[in-house]
């Protein structure tokens, strides 16, 4: 008798059956700690750009630049990163990235002027803009239907940890000496060391594996997930022929603006493309306007320590709501609210009326990220999970690129109202588009 062999079908259910267990913990903890260390990079450079304009006595263009080159390594390794995680694994890629950007940023500390330092940051956004959409692939594909959405906005919340760890170095470290930004730089080497752990401590994605037909070793990661759990799997049936929606980088490219997904990837890449906009555009600067609205480095750091904080409980409510309401309805309502509190934002005056506004904006932008992050891999099959996430990143990452280029001539054009007003605009196209996008609450992914 001919041994039974698992169906790329049978793998998948097997997956969204489950219960959610240690495993899962470790795996969405090991990434979530990536994503997290990821996020005290691009917070540390804002507050480091603060420092910098008193220490080199540096332009607003240069400091724009500055922010804006990480940001094109970041579209590039976005693009490139999907369509090596669809070629060669989510946890190769995932493992790589954190290495390439780790290593960069500690050399950044040694950096003597600011050619080099551009060309640092540069490698930074390589590996940064290739890991997020690749980690959030990755877990999406682990995790139970029921629970899928609220476990990768969980993933998105280490997004505010590493960020709120970015504004402690920010308010203690970097302030302490001349010096003390290039210390923020060597603690943001810390990645390089994790990568290591990512690659050997977590397992592949089973759907992956299944794809490219390595269903022995697809079906020992399921079973060690379901010995966790407690559950007996029942009799696996013979797997008939592996069906893969686009098998070469060529073809995932041109699928995704094949008839079935062409609206969906035009609406998900105007809503990466609004949403990184005025979110890089406003946090990477938040710091140098307070301080040129009067505030002195210290007290600008404190106030944006404080605003940070409200990024956890925006997380919490996205995580809640998007089992509720679903993935559309909730992106939509955080990104309006994103757009009431940037205007409120641009116009308060007073301490209590910046923290305030600001904190909002903090609670309703990262909720909108969280959603953002967990309708886009669903959005697309198996075969092109990596590619379609990717690329609708590398598309949000041209206006993060842009947004922070554009600041300085929108401050000296109105000041902080126009640029938030800006920024509100773009918050509303992207709660529009987000009506474009599927909603699969609750439903297997697509495993083709």
């Amino acid at each position: 008798m001919t041994e039974a062999v698992p169906s790329r079908a049978t793998l998948a259910h097997r997956l969204d059956d489950l219960p959610f267990t240690r495993r899962h913990l470790r795996l969405l903890t090991g990434s979530g700690l990536g994503w997290a260390l990821d996020a005290m990079d691009v917070g540390l450079i804002s507050f480091i750009l603060a420092a910098l304009a008193q220490h080199w006595d540096i332009t607003k263009t240069e400091s724009g630049w500055i922010a804006s080159v990480g940001f094109i390594g970041m579209a590039l390794g976005a693009s490139l990163g999907g369509l090596l995680a669809d070629r060669f694994g989510r946890r190769q890629v995932f493992a790589i990235t954190l290495l390439v950007y780790g290593l960069a940023t500690g050399a950044s500390a040694l950096a003597g002027g600011v050619a080099i330092l551009l060309v640092l940051r540069f490698f930074v956004g390589l590996g940064l803009g290739a890991e997020l959409p690749v980690a959030s692939t990755y877990v999406s594909e682990f995790a139970p239907a029921r629970i899928r959405g609220r476990l990768i906005v969980i993933l998105e919340a280490f997004w505010a940890v590493g960020w709120t760890a970015a504004a402690l170095i920010g308010y203690f470290v970097i302030p302490a000496s001349a010096d003390g930004w290039r210390w923020a730089f060597a603690l943001g080497a810390v990645p390089a060391l994790y990568a290591l752990i990512v690659r050997w401590g977590l397992p592949e994605s089973p759907r992956w594996l299944a794809s490219r037909g390595k269903f022995a070793e697809a079906e020992r990661i399921v079973a060690k997930f379901e010995a966790d759990a407690g559950v007996v799997a029942s009799p696996a049936p013979r797997s008939g022929p592996t069906r893969v929606i686009a098998a070469s980088a060529a073809a995932r490219l041109s699928t995704l603006w094949s008839t079935e997904f062409r609206v969906r990837t035009l609406c998900i890449w105007l809503v990466w493309f609004c949403v990184n906009f005025a979110y890089y555009g406003a946090f990477i600067w938040i710091p140098s306007i307070l301080v040129d609205a009067g505030y002195d480095l210290v007290r600008s750091f404190g106030f944006t320590l404080i605003i940070t904080l409200a990024q956890l409980p925006g997380y919490a409510v996205a995580a809640w709501l998007i089992e509720v309401w679903g993935r559309r309805a909730t992106l939509s309502v955080f990104l309006v609210g994103s757009a009431v509190s940037a205007i409120l934002f641009g116009t308060a005056s007073g301490e209590a009326a910046i923290i305030g506004s600001g904190m909002a904006l903090s609670f309703f932008n990262l909720g909108a990220w969280g959603a953002l992050y967990a309708v886009t891999p669903e959005i697309y099959p198996t075969s092109l999970r990596g590619t379609g996430s990717g690329w609708a990143a590398g598309v949000g990452r041209i206006a993060s690129i842009v947004a922070p280029l554009l600041v300085p001539s929108l401050l000296v054009a109105g000041g902080a109202p126009l640029l938030f007003v800006v920024f509100a605009a773009f918050f509303v196209v992207a709660a529009l588009a987000a009506w474009g996008l599927v909603d699969r609450r609750g439903q297997a992914l697509d495993d083709r």
